[in-house]
């Protein structure tokens, strides 16, 4: 059976206030309109996640929130991918039940995850620093999550939602 993960980082985050702590920042308006941009290249992909695994902070939660999905997945908040680092992410992915999950993250961590399932990395000079609001789609041929390596997925695609704003000006 085929899986399909939507790996992505959070849109860019607002440093207006360096009083307020780093779990609570929002979204700036440059990772609102990234994170509405994602959605909108999502929707066209047909990549709608059933199952979404998300960072608790609010800066993760606001990018969902902005994806603006059209289907209604499953959403888990999870305080443990908080600047997880990639055997927490694998293992929370292994806990996942549907055939396409979304997940929501931080970087460094995310940024390794994504290097460390990919069987081939993508084609990207930005892939491995894995700039705000990143994206990566990887396929797996698995029964369930709970069989996912490291080094399985086949990168489908690899998005910047500057990129993608840039050459689609619908987004």
């Amino acid at each position: 059976m085929s899986r399909t993960l939507i790996l992505m980082r959070h849109a860019k985050s607002s440093w207006d206030d360096f009083n307020q702590p780093d779990h609570a920042r929002p979204l700036n308006k440059r990772g609102r309109a990234s994170a509405h941009a994602l959605g909108k290249w999502l929707a066209l992909q047909a990549l709608l996640p059933q199952e979404v695994l998300c960072s608790s902070s609010e800066r993760t939660r606001e990018t969902l929130d902005r994806l603006t999905l059209p289907n209604s997945p499953k959403v888990s908040y999870l305080d443990a991918l908080y600047h997880a680092p990639a055997d927490t992410m694998l293992h929370s992915l292994r806990a996942a039940s549907q055939p396409t999950v979304l997940m929501i993250g931080h970087n460094p961590g995310i940024a390794y995850f994504a290097d460390q399932l990919a069987a081939k990395d993508p084609d990207h000079p930005r892939f491995h620093d894995y700039p705000t609001a990143a994206t990566t789609i990887f396929h797996f041929d698995l029964n369930g999550w709970k069989d996912v390596q490291y080094g399985t997925g086949d990168v489908v695609d690899f998005v910047i939602p500057r990129e993608l704003m840039a050459r689609d000006s619908d987004l």
